[in-house]
């Protein structure tokens, strides 16, 4: 193969490597309309004793998750701010069926639902509190302003 060919070739995987790394990264922490299914406690296991009164925010988690401690701290610390509102973890290192169930494909991801459990957002990857704070304000029937 000449060399121009071979250069042009691998600049191209660079450039398609580059461009499908910033669109994952883009969607990385951004919350997305939630699927309304209806949630139970007893459907996550013992982790999930009870939802909150208003809002519960549902972190799946590995034990081998980097950013998931982060995510924890943050979600427990943003619960603790919203009386009626919970913060439940549930580790799907040994729970492959709630992963196939709720359509987990990478940890961190939470679910935010509300008084009822329905899902009302999802957040793939390590949550961003702002988008957090702001779609729970929206499960909170609370007007909001920001930029996201």
């Amino acid at each position: 193969m000449d060399l121009l060919p071979a250069l042009a070739i691998g600049a191209a995987l660079v450039a398609v490597a580059t461009v499908a790394g910033l669109v994952w990264r883009a969607a990385q922490g951004r919350a997305v309309r939630g699927s309304g299914a209806r949630v139970r406690p007893d459907e996550l296991g013992a982790a999930a004793d009870g939802f909150g009164e208003q809002a519960t925010l549902v972190q799946f988690s590995t034990e081998f998750c980097g950013r998931c401690p982060a995510a924890a701290r943050l979600l427990g610390a943003i619960a603790a701010d919203e009386p009626g509102t919970r913060h439940v973890e549930i580790d799907l290192t040994h729970r492959a069926d709630l992963a196939a169930r709720f359509g987990i494909s990478q940890t961190p991801t939470t679910l935010l639902l509300d008084a009822d459990g329905v899902v009302r957002a999802r957040i793939g990857g390590a949550p961003r509190a702002d988008v957090v704070r702001a779609r729970l304000d929206d499960i909170l029937g609370r007007n909001h302003v920001g930029i996201h």
